[in-house]
Parts: structure tokens; C-alpha cells; sequence
């Protein structure tokens, strides 16, 4: 069976366990899907469609999406998966966000409701093998057909690459090459849900392999890696120089995917995304900015009713790469914050009250009216949260998804080290989303030899190749190919 507990910690088993059992953003079941014969996404003319779960809408999205791809003529939707080249699986969301009226003396159950929502799917082919994925909320965040607009988009974009003649990837097929042995892993709570999604699929490849990784944060992680307590570390940071230094181990990184943090945030009564800039988070974080209708967050937020509430602040209590990447970002943009709080993975927290892990940041802010916080964008969607969109360093506002991340990571593969480390927070672009990051697993480069370094690098092949196309299912952005390619030639010098 694969072991998906944490290396330390009941509480995180809970964490993970909590993903698995809900089912949101992980695609739950995985029939066999034995009669497809696809192996590429341009060669499928007949598609089975699966149904979406059990979440509010998840029926009416399934069916919206199937009534367009048939009007789409591209695809042929068929009734059962044997007779189909390749499955579509989904999952999706749809909540009420708020609610608005024209007149303010409308009581609040006769308004018009705000929704919001997700849309997500994955297309597998031959041996069940992923070749396509993505993930869509609103267009906009209003009321109206909200079903229409997120089943629409994502069959616009299915239709479009359909239409790409893609490179044909090797279909890892079930294997007992690899014999039996255990990789243990810990770090970033970022990428978990990714990751928890990767070591299912490596499984039902390699049934002999077994992974156990604790979602436990980038700092304990590494401090696991370099104790010579796990195989393999996972982190939203990577090493510095001065750290690699007084290492007596040499560690490589490898990018593994992309992701983005985004402000969340408990409000009653905003019937759309609040917009905000670096200044204004800055300002929270420090207690300079105490009240929900502060000048400096209306200014951004005009004709936005904010109530004379108290910001309750809410941070990482643990050593966190998404902590880092917050407040590398705010370094960049803000002096007050550069010079009073700095980046790193612990900061000296001027106000607010400390969560652990991802989980539990968005799990607070949940719980409390009124509250801030930072997660990774699939824990804002899990927990049905608000996430404001953030001015970029072009000065425009934009929303955290799959475009905006990538266009974060576009042209950084020059300036990228050697081993693959590079900051991508406050990237130049119209359409750059400002708080994006790579995150890496680390692992020593002398690995140990026999079945574990044969497995691991087995691993990390099926994750930069087959495993890319898995990512954007679940929110993250998967690695711009030039760097996925220099990853895979430094893995086969390992071999």
C-alpha cells in the first residue's frame, strides 16, 4: 500500500489524511483504464467522461462540460470507458461567496447570491497514464451562470490543446523492476497535495515502491535531510550559499513544480475579490494597517462595502517556505518590511496569531470573521476561501492561476543556477501573478547506491516527464519544458 504519514507528528498524519478523505482536488479512484488506447493528447477522438464527486454542483459542471464538448465537434463523448480512447476525470466546486443588492435596506436573505467555484480535470490514456490536466475558477466573480462559465472555459482550453500536436512521453507501464524498498521524504506543505497525488500514481506503476512523506514544512524538512532522517527533502526555499557551505553534504536541488501563494481572507459582505498591493499586506503584517476600511485597502477597493472591523492577522507558526516566499516578496516591494521584518522561513511576527502548515492557516482564517492569511492557492480552494488578487510589478491586478504562474516563470530558465535555484517573487509582466515560486525536493548527491537510488531517480524521471502533466489539475503550474529538459540530463548523469 502507499504510506502517505508524516516521518514526525501525529497531528500532520491528520493533515494529510484530511486531503485523502475529503477528496477535493484529488481525483478520487482510479479505474482501470486497461481499453484506452491513447498515448498522446492529439490522438483521442472518443473520450469518456467520469463522474465528479459528491461536491456542491459537481453533477451540473459534469453535465455542462459533456453538452459543450459534444457541441465542440472535436471530441466524441461516449457512455462507457470501454469504448472510449482516453477518461476524463474531474472534480469540482461551487459556493456562495456573499451576497449583494442595489439597495442597501434589502435584508441579507433576499440578496442576490455571489458564487464562486472551481473546475478541474485530468485526461488519462493508454495504462492510465496522465496527458493533460487543468484547473479554472471564475472569469469573474459575480453572480449569474456560474456552471456555464467554468465548464465553458475549460473545454475551451481542452479544445486548444487538442488541437496542439503534442510530443509523444513514454508511458511508465506497471513494472516490478523496482523491488521492494521504502522512500521516506518531509518538507513544504506548498506542494503536498501534488505530491500526495504523484506517489499514487508511482504507486499503481511500481507496486514494490513505498513512499512516505510528512508534510511537515521546508525548514523541518531540510533539518530531517541533513540529520540523515529521510531520503529526500521537499522545499518552497531553496539552500543558500552560505548554508550549502557549512554543510558537510553536498545537496542537489530539483525544481519540481510551481505554485502560488495568495492572501485569504474572511469577509462578510465584498461581492467581488479584493484587490491588494504589496504596501497594504505589508502594512497589515506589521499592525500599521488595523481596520478592514483603512484608505489605504479602500483605495484599492472603491465602491467595495468594508466594514470598521479589526484585521485579525493570521501566520505560519512554523519554519515555512510559504512564509518565505511571503516575505521574500515583501522584501522586495516594500522598505518598511525589508527593514523591519526581512525574508525568511521564521519571521519575527510584528502582530497576529501563528498556525501551523498550510492546512491550518487556511483552517483558522476559515474559523475566524474579519481574519488574513497566506496559503498556497489549492488550500484557498479546498476551504472554500476568498483570495485577493495583487498588483504586480507592472501595476496591474491580477488573479493567481495557471497563466498567471507561468507567465511569473517565463525567461527565468537563463537565470537560473546551476542547480536550478531562482526567486520568481515581484516577476516583470502584465500578466505575472507577483507571489509564484518553484519548489524543489533536495537530496544528496552522492544518493545511496542499489534499489533506493534506482527507485528514487525512477521516480523523479516519471515526476519531470509524466508527472508535469498532473499539476495544473490541482492548481499548480507545471515546469516550463526548457527546465524540465536540463533537469532530465543532469538526472541521467546520475544514473
Amino acid at each position: 500500500m502507499l504510506h502517505t504519514q508524516p516521518v514526525t507528528g501525529s497531528s500532520l498524519l491528520k493533515v494529510l489524511c484530511s486531503f485523502m478523505a475529503t477528496g477535493i482536488l484529488l481525483f478520487a479512484g482510479s479505474r482501470s483504464t486497461e481499453a484506452q488506447t491513447a498515448e498522446t493528447l492529439w490522438q483521442v477522438k472518443k473520450v469518456y467522461v467520469e463522474p465528479f464527486g459528491q461536491e456542491e454542483g459537481s453533477t451540473k459542471l459534469r453535465d455542462r462540460m459533456i453538452k459543450q464538448l459534444s457541441k465542440s465537434r472535436r471530441l466524441e463523448v461516449v457512455t462507457s470507458a470501454t469504448e472510449a480512447d482516453a477518461i476524463i476525470k474531474g472534480n469540482g466546486s461551487i459556493w456562495v461567496a456573499g451576497y449583494v443588492s442595489n439597495d442597501p435596506r434589502v435584508p441579507s436573505n433576499a440578496r442576490q447570491p455571489i458564487f464562486h467555484g472551481f473546475l478541474s480535470v485530468e485526461v488519462v490514456g493508454k495504462d492510465n497514464e496522465p496527458m493533460w490536466s487543468y484547473l479554472v475558477t471564475p472569469s469573474k466573480f459575480g453572480s449569474g451562470a456560474i456552471t456555464q462559465d467554468l465548464a465553458d472555459h475549460l473545454v475551451t482550453k481542452l479544445v486548444g490543446a487538442l488541437e496542439r500536436k503534442s510530443e509523444k512521453v513514454s508511458a511508465s507501464h506497471v513494472t516490478d523492476s523496482i523491488r521492494e524498498m521504502t522512500l521516506n521524504g518531509a518538507g513544504a506543505t506548498f506542494p503536498a497535495p501534488l505530491y500526495q497525488k504523484w506517489f499514487e500514481s508511482f504507486q499503481q506503476r511500481h507496486p514494490n515502491a513505498h513512499i512516505n512523506y510528512g508534510a511537515v514544512g521546508s525548514e523541518a524538512g531540510l533539518r530531517l535531510l541533513m540529520d540523515g532522517k529521510v531520503d529526500f527533502a521537499a522545499s518552497d526555499v531553496p539552500l543558500s550559499d552560505e548554508r550549502m557551505s557549512q554543510s558537510k553534504t553536498t545537496f542537489l536541488h530539483f525544481a519540481s513544480v510551481l505554485g502560488a501563494v495568495v492572501p485569504i481572507y474572511n469577509l462578510q459582505g465584498p461581492e467581488r475579490n479584493l484587490n491588494f498591493t504589496a504596501e497594504t499586506l505589508a502594512g497589515i503584517y506589521l499592525g500599521t494597517i488595523k481596520k478592514w476600511n483603512d484608505p489605504r485597502i479602500r483605495e484599492s477597493n472603491r465602491n467595495v462595502p468594508l466594514a470598521e472591523s479589526d484585521i485579525v492577522v493570521i501566520h505560519r507558526s512554523d519554519g515555512s517556505g510559504t512564509t518565505f516566499v511571503w516575505t521574500d516578496y515583501l522584501s522586495k516591494v516594500s522598505p518598511e518590511w525589508k527593514a523591519t521584518v526581512g525574508a525568511g522561513t521564521v519571521a519575527k511576527w510584528p502582530v497576529g496569531v501563528g498556525a501551523e502548515g498550510n492546512e491550518g492557516v487556511a483552517a483558522m482564517v476559515q474559523q475566524t470573521p474579519n481574519s488574513i492569511g497566506y496559503v498556497e492557492l489549492v488550500y484557498a480552494l479546498r476551504h472554500q476561501l476568498s483570495f485577493g488578487t495583487m498588483r504586480n510589478a507592472a501595476g496591474q491586478f491580477v488573479e493567481a492561476g495557471l497563466p498567471s504562474v507561468t507567465a511569473a516563470a517565463e525567461g527565468v530558465a537563463g537565470a537560473m543556477t546551476s542547480d536550478f535555484r531562482v526567486s520568481i517573487t515581484n516577476a516583470p509582466g502584465r500578466d505575472a501573478y507577483p507571489i509564484a515560486t518553484f519548489t524543489w525536493w533536495l537530496f544528496p548527491r552522492e544518493l545511496a547506491s542499489g534499489d533506493k537510488k534506482s527507485a528514487f531517480l525512477e521516480l523523479l524521471q516519471w515526476v519531470l516527464t509524466s508527472g508535469q502533466k498532473q499539476c495544473s489539475a490541482l492548481g499548480y503550474a507545471p515546469l516550463p519544458r526548457e527546465i524540465a529538459n536540463r533537469e532530465l540530463q543532469l538526472l541521467d548523469s546520475l544514473k
